[in-house]
């Protein structure tokens, strides 16, 4: 008796696992494995375009100045603007520390300057998997770039979303985009399953009888090709009533399991938790306040997290600085701008070159000065207006 049980149980054991099996294989209920956050499709798309952004952007080397801050173009200027890497252009470059911050690197990226005779030559970036980091105590730390010991004074080391415990490290996206991207993944795998599998009958036809040949799939065959098929297509069926009954089914779709609705709602947490718009993975309209407003916060934050980093390290001058051009990234219609720093213009407060650049227009001679509404006169003679000298009756 025990062991007609003991063999049923393990008959149903296998049953089981064959099951289990064929539900993991086919990919419609069962989604095992881990994925890495950077083949979802969603989080490279959000994080690819912050890097591309943040890749375009104009690199500064600015001075204060008695009049202000003014750029200044030189050698250092150019090296880090046009070519920090000798064999990258400074978009590739720039896309590749910022994928390291969000992504790869787990909130670390870390670029290595190289020197010539106390000339900068190159910043080299380096990959995240030959980077580690080992802690000395809570507030110190030693950089590990292939096992060797580099001291982190003389690295570049960009953070994004720095750790609870070690406040110099980052932590990165990765813990609160692993349940949302394991959602999208199965979304991914059960719409995959619907749309390749081949259990989706139409129509059934009920057989009264026909034991032997339904046991048999050649007999089977015979009997839909005798009653069922045809030979022209809306040809109708001639079926014996007594022993075929037909009736038409329609299969479980996408639709009836919301996978569309659910997915919609993952792209938007996806997009909430990068800080894009949801736009960007295709949910919703474009609209050009979330854009602005994606760029003013999201963009500005990581550039200013950048460009911190650069003049801590680089910069040896305390009157100097490094900055990213951000704003060029807001979505400005040409009469926007024109409204915005023509009115400038007038108040004396940017010149005509300047709002000429801004529209994407060559500068012109002349043009360099400030001037004020009022027969455009320079600034500095503001107070020689004719209205404002009063001498004798006329005043003029």
């Amino acid at each position: 008796m025990s062991r007609r049980r003991n063999k049923k149980q393990i008959n149903r054991r296998n049953d089981i696992s064959q099951i289990a099996f064929w539900l993991k294989d086919e990919g419609v209920i069962s989604c095992p494995g881990y994925t890495s956050l950077d083949h979802n499709p969603e989080i490279m798309t959000a994080c690819k375009t912050i890097a591309e952004l943040i890749g375009s952007l104009t690199i500064y080397l600015m001075a204060n100045t008695e009049r202000g801050d003014q750029r200044i173009i030189n050698e250092l200027s150019r090296k880090i603007d046009i070519e920090p890497e000798m064999h990258m252009t400074r978009s590739t470059w720039m896309q590749a520390i910022v994928m390291n911050m969000l992504l790869y690197g787990k909130g670390n990226s870390i670029v290595v300057p190289h020197t010539y005779q106390g000339q900068l030559i190159n910043l080299e970036p380096i990959s995240a998997s030959r980077v580690s980091f080992e802690p000395i105590g809570y507030r110190d730390y030693k950089i590990l770039i292939d096992g060797k010991v580099r001291d982190p004074d003389n690295i570049l080391h960009f953070v994004f979303n720095p750790d609870k415990t070690y406040l110099w490290k980052g932590k990165g996206i990765t813990a609160y985009l692993r349940t949302v991207a394991d959602n999208l993944k199965q979304a991914a795998a059960t719409e995959k399953g619907f749309m390749e599998s081949k259990w989706k009958p139409s129509v059934i036809v009920r057989v009264d009888g026909f034991t032997e040949e339904l046991s048999d799939p050649a007999k089977r065959k015979k009997i839909l090709e005798d009653y069922v098929e045809s030979s022209e297509a809306g040809e109708p069926w001639l079926l014996p009533a007594e022993q075929f009954q037909v009736e038409q089914v329609r299969p479980l779709s996408l639709a009836d399991l919301a996978i569309s609705d659910t997915v919609q709602l993952d792209k938007r947490t996806v997009a909430a938790i990068i800080g894009v718009p949801p736009f960007v993975l295709g949910v919703g309209e474009y609209r050009q306040e979330a854009w602005n407003s994606f760029v003013q916060n999201k963009i500005r934050i990581i550039a200013q997290a950048i460009q911190q980093e650069m003049t801590n390290k680089l910069i040896i001058s305390p009157k100097m600085y490094i900055k990213l051009n951000y704003l060029a990234l807001m979505d400005w219609d040409l009469e926007k701008i024109y409204r915005v720093f023509g009115g400038l213009s007038d108040k004396g407060i940017v010149t005509g070159n300047e709002v000429r650049d801004r529209m994407g227009m060559s500068q012109l001679e002349g043009l360099d000065e400030l001037r004020i509404l009022e027969n455009y006169i320079p600034s500095d003679m503001i107070g020689n207006q004719k209205k404002l000298v009063q001498e004798g009756d006329s005043n003029e």
